[in-house]
């Protein structure tokens, strides 16, 4: 049982295409209250068709925040996300005890509602350095050395995950000692209440939707949207489904029919892993999109 009077944060989580953005925004027109961006993608400019960024009409329905304010080349972390999100709820709750956090970026979930161990900041010199191994001697070279930097971290990392093997190098880098050692995994305490909400669909219905999805993205201008980002698709912003199926079509590695299938499948994957991380939350209530949200929210706060 929530504390009534303590302000509160509302989750809206799920895999991706299952209508989180609607629900989210139906609900804090109920409440009166903003929604929070808690999708890593969407933080950027540039890529709105990609990241499936609400709309024009669906920004002006209810006030956003953290959607579209980083360039491409800016580099933004979970634990950047922790900070500028824990800054922003006390302005928020000035004028509503509501706010609603929406989206399908779970680390950025669990760094504002559990939070993130304090890691060091890479500089820009250990960040190049790694990121030339990777280009040079390739991926397997990273995995071997956090293998001997950090044994017990490399033992349960996915070895294919770029990102996170690159990133866990980093980290023993700059810190000089194991990534492991730093991580606790201890939650932090919040001073507000958290109401955590998944929406899901039966799995032929997700994978509809998210095939939907994507022809329509196309038809949306998705490929142009790619050819405009393409001159900096070697930054980790781009590194993203969508858009790596239409470079490698630019490249010539696919043809076009085929990049449009792969960026199906690939966000069909994506969607999986997404439910996979949400089921370990035994914190979440489950709901269809269908679902009254709001009496959920109540519920809870009964």
């Amino acid at each position: 049982m929530s504390q009534p009077h303590r302000p509160t944060l509302i989750v809206i989580t799920g895999p991706t295409a299952v209508g989180k953005t609607a629900a989210a925004i139906q609900l804090a027109q109920h409440l009166g209250c903003d929604i929070i961006n808690a999708d890593s993608r969407q933080v950027y400019r540039d890529i709105p068709i990609c990241t499936a960024m609400p709309t024009p009409d669906q920004l002006a329905a209810v006030k956003h925040h953290l959607v579209a304010f980083k360039s491409l080349d800016q580099t933004y972390s979970a634990a950047h996300y922790e900070a500028d999100v824990l800054a922003l709820l006390p302005r928020l709750w000035q004028h509503n005890r509501y706010a609603v956090l929406c989206g399908g970026s779970m680390l950025y979930i669990d760094a504002v509602c559990r939070g993130i161990d304090q890691l060091p900041d890479i500089s820009d010199e250990v960040r190049q350095a790694v990121k030339h191994q990777l280009q040079n001697q390739g991926l397997e070279s990273l995995v071997a050395e956090l293998r001997q930097r950090d044994p017990d971290y490399a033992a349960t990392i996915d070895q294919h995950n770029t990102r996170r093997v690159c990133h866990a190098v980093e980290i023993c880098r700059e810190a000089g000692v194991p990534y492991s050692t730093l991580r606790t995994g201890q939650p932090k305490q919040r001073d507000f209440d958290i109401v955590k909400l998944a929406l899901n669909l039966p799995r032929e219905q997700l994978f509809d939707r998210i095939n939907r999805r994507v022809d329509l993205m196309m038809q949306a201008g998705l490929e142009q949207e790619a050819q405009r980002v393409y001159p900096l698709r070697h930054l980790n912003a781009l590194n993203t489904v969508g858009l790596k199926e239409m470079f490698a079509y630019f490249d010539g590695v696919l043809d076009r029919e085929t990049a449009i299938a792969r960026i199906k499948k690939h966000t069909r994957v994506y969607a999986k892993k997404q439910l996979t991380w949400l089921r370990r939350d035994h914190h979440l209530t489950w709901l269809s999109p269908d679902d009254d949200l709001l009496a959920a929210v109540c519920e809870h706060r009964m």
